[in-house]
């Protein structure tokens, strides 16, 4: 596979499962007084434009755009659902979602290194513009903790 294709691919599949969890933890919180509210809409957001981003390219390569198995989503939704249920405050949604957007930054980093020679600058660029965000977003929610 084109290591190109390989790295957006990736930036995609982060981006979407990223949009889909925090539209539900979105849904969840509408009703509740939580401070978060806002910088989940930010980050929000931010990952809707890395998705839109990654989609144009894999479109214009003719890449076929895979979703997110159900079971992933299914399971991101009941582990929201359980902890809203058991602690909706601001610093236990932050520490979710410090845990969620790190994994995803070590798995990008790891990306990064193993593809920084092979890809394009351009797809580099996004890849490491994509990386900055999700560490400025575990920095931003660290105020609520």
């Amino acid at each position: 596979m084109n290591e190109n294709i390989e790295l957006v691919e990736h930036i995609y599949k982060d981006s979407e499962m990223s949009v889909y969890t925090l539209s539900d933890l979105s849904d969840k919180l509408k009703e509740k007084d939580n401070k978060i509210k806002g910088s989940i809409e930010d980050i929000l957001h931010g990952y809707e434009g890395f998705l839109r981003d990654a989609k144009t390219y894999l479109e214009e390569k003719g890449k076929p755009l895979s979703k997110t198995p159900m079971m992933a989503k299914m399971g991101a939704r009941m582990g929201i659902k359980k902890e809203v249920k058991s602690d909706n405050s601001d610093s236990s949604i932050a520490d979710l979602l410090i845990q969620g957007v790190s994994m995803g930054s070590i798995d990008m980093e790891k990306k990064i290194k193993a593809y920084e020679k092979e890809v394009d600058k351009e797809q580099l660029m996004l890849a490491k513009k994509f990386l900055k965000f999700q560490q400025e977003t575990i920095e931003k929610l660290k105020k609520y903790l």
